[in-house]
């Protein structure tokens, strides 16, 4: 069934709120997915360093002296940040893609749930409640972010089959759905050159809109094509360094619904999930229209 929230703030003095408002939402949805839960946060840019967003099932060893190995293997100075089974590794950005494969080669059992100038994902197995207090979400800032709750109806219950999935750079998707095409265009992306983690349809969907906005697309252009090139049911809320967006399959079966002010515009599975936010008795109400694309940009 899954639940999904998300928000992207127009008011700049919203924005150390983010991670309390997206928690709340989260944790709302808990009865749409209640085995696992995940949240992407954008915050601040850096105009040195990137940022790379792991997770590991074996924490206490995985990490131990991984920040020495990886200034060794680059070079450079890195600082790593430890929450619970993830870990925020900044580094120089000229030095993003020598990092990724430099931690495949030292830790070839740590997985990447993100990277970029922005972008944090933090998922595990458990309730939403519990994962955001893991992971301490309600104490981060930032100008958009987007929350999944899954209920796994099709496959395992794990870390890597929870939503968010990340496939470029700044770039998640969370979806509630089923897609019927995947796995041609699962083959299709990786002669493009696309890497994936999982077998679940929702990174397939993810990989096709970074391979779109490589090809020169913006993220509202790559959502147009996903509603002719992608078959089945869905409903996708996307997040990129600056933008935002929302778009559902032509019968739009998977509830949705919208809220925007002057201050954020906000989505969530189910109407309830938004009546928390500040100002949303007098915010434009709507379901969004069937395969129509709504996207907003900073």
């Amino acid at each position: 069934m899954c639940g999904i929230v998300g928000l992207f703030l127009k008011d700049k003095s919203l924005e150390p709120q983010l991670g309390a408002l997206l928690s709340t939402m989260l944790v709302t949805m808990t009865d749409r997915g209640p085995d696992s839960a995940g949240i992407a946060i954008y915050g601040a840019a850096d105009d040195r360093e990137a940022k790379i967003t792991v997770q590991s099932a074996t924490p206490a060893k995985d990490f131990a002296g991984l920040e020495v190995e990886l200034e060794r293997a680059l070079g450079t100075g890195v600082t790593i940040e430890i929450k619970s089974t993830h870990a925020v590794i900044s580094l120089p950005k000229d030095k993003l893609e020598a990092g990724r494969a430099a931690l495949s080669e030292l830790r070839p059992d740590i997985r990447v749930m993100s990277s970029g100038d922005t972008i944090e994902i933090y998922k595990e197995t458990g309730l939403p409640k519990d994962v955001v207090s893991r992971f301490a979400v309600a104490s981060m800032s930032g100008t958009h972010g987007i929350g999944h709750t899954r209920m796994a109806t099709e496959s395992a219950v794990t870390t890597l089959g929870a939503h968010p999935f990340s496939t470029g750079s700044d770039q998640c998707l969370v979806h509630n759905g089923s897609l019927s095409n995947h796995n041609n265009l699962r083959r299709e992306l990786k002669h493009q050159g696309m890497r994936f983690e999982t077998e679940n349809d929702s990174e397939v969907a993810a990989a096709y809109l970074t391979a779109e906005m490589a090809k020169g697309k913006n993220l509202g252009e790559a959502l147009e094509g996903a509603v002719d090139d992608l078959d089945g049911f869905f409903t996708f809320v996307v997040g990129t360094k600056s933008g935002f967006g929302v778009v559902r399959d032509a019968i739009a079966c998977k509830p949705a619904i919208m809220a925007e002010t002057d201050r954020y515009v906000a989505f969530g599975s189910e109407y309830r999930a938004l009546v928390n936010l500040p100002g949303i008795d007098t915010a434009r109400v709507w379901e969004p229209e069937p395969a129509t694309v709504y996207f907003w940009e900073h």
